[in-house]
């Protein structure tokens, strides 16, 4: 998965969202979404700002790379009371690959250093928490070859181990495609070879970070 290809485990959200609050009549509007990468984060937050040209501000911070490439910006609010508390968040919570933009349209009624700080770290919490916070690890996808004959013995075992098949061709023999975390590929692919007699009919197709959950379970 490009520059995360060094990566093993990492947290990053599983949705991108919208929230939105009301503090001392200025609204806070957060825009929060997970990308491939800074030029990706920089596209999105271009989109915010156009779609809100009329806020007062569009504060954003984002992370990739595994923290290679932060970047931050108050946008005209007092320095280091909005650009840095949403960066902060994002890693306080340990988050890669995510953009975040902070949006506000001012009320009348000036919070203080103090109250934009609380505000924008709101704002950004706000947006993880609801698009959920996710765990990645680094994962295989492989393709293999079987007769119809062996078919049900492998189908059935990966079924049975932490896999998730993606796709199943027949034809003069089958082809099966399937995703295993990276840890567990020696010990799947040999015994695949064994129920294969020794015949070696695997081929990776790549390596990315997946989806797991707090077991590691493939989702």
């Amino acid at each position: 998965m490009g520059d995360n290809m060094g990566i093993e485990r990492d947290y990053t959200i599983l949705n991108s969202s919208e929230v939105k609050f009301e503090e001392k009549k200025s609204i806070f509007i957060c825009n929060i979404s997970r990308v491939k990468d800074e030029n990706d984060a920089l596209r999105f937050i271009d989109n915010i700002k156009s779609k809100y040209k009329d806020a007062t501000h569009n504060v954003y911070a984002y992370t990739t790379n595994n923290g290679i490439s932060m970047r931050y910006s108050d946008d005209g609010e007092p320095q280091g009371t909005a650009g840095p508390p949403v960066l902060e968040v994002l890693k306080r919570e340990g988050l890669n690959d995510v953009v975040c933009v902070v949006t506000r349209y001012f009320g009348g009624t000036l919070l203080g250093a103090g109250g934009l700080i609380r505000a924008y770290s709101k704002a950004c919490k706000m947006g993880v928490d609801e698009s959920k916070k996710v765990l990645r690890e680094i994962g295989i996808e492989f393709t293999l070859k079987c007769d119809y004959e062996r078919y049900g013995k492998i189908n059935n075992y990966l079924q049975n181990k932490n896999v998730i098949i993606k796709g199943t061709e027949f034809m003069e023999n089958v082809k099966m495609t399937a995703i295993c975390l990276m840890e567990d590929f020696d010990n799947i692919s040999s015994d695949i070879i064994e129920f294969m007699n020794g015949d070696n009919t695997i081929n990776i197709n790549s390596k990315e970070l997946y989806f797991v959950d707090e077991s590691g379970k493939l989702i």
